[in-house]
């Protein structure tokens, strides 16, 4: 059975730093990535990272501030977050692309972020 499940969520102040974990089982993916859903908002895409390969992606809302990384031997993909801003507020999920999908289809429980002002 395919497993992501996240961990690191919680509360911090604006300007302060989170990592979140995400730790796969079942299977290995294409293209892991992390979104976010702010209350009363759609959920919207974060960063993501190809499995075999080390170039990223990112929303133009977290550039130059949030870093994905991934270990290979530990099946887990990582967010660290800094420079947190009160906007970034959110239910952050992890999520796994299969290779030959279009989207992404698996998706962790979700981890709570929330950063004061």
């Amino acid at each position: 059975q395919v497993q992501l499940v996240e961990s690191g969520g919680g509360l911090v102040q604006a300007g302060g730093s989170l990592r979140l974990s995400c730790a796969a089982s079942g299977r290995t993916f294409w293209f892991m990535g992390w979104f976010r859903q702010a209350p009363g908002k759609e959920r919207e895409f974060v960063a993501k990272i190809p499995w075999s390969a080390t170039t990223t992606y990112y929303a133009d809302s977290v550039k130059g501030r949030f870093t994905i990384s991934r270990d290979r031997a530990k099946n887990t993909v990582y967010l660290q977050m800094n420079s947190l801003k009160p906007t970034d507020t959110a239910v952050y999920y992890c999520a796994g692309q299969r290779n030959g999908d279009t989207q992404f289809n698996i998706w962790g429980q979700g981890t709570q972020v929330t950063v004061s002002s």
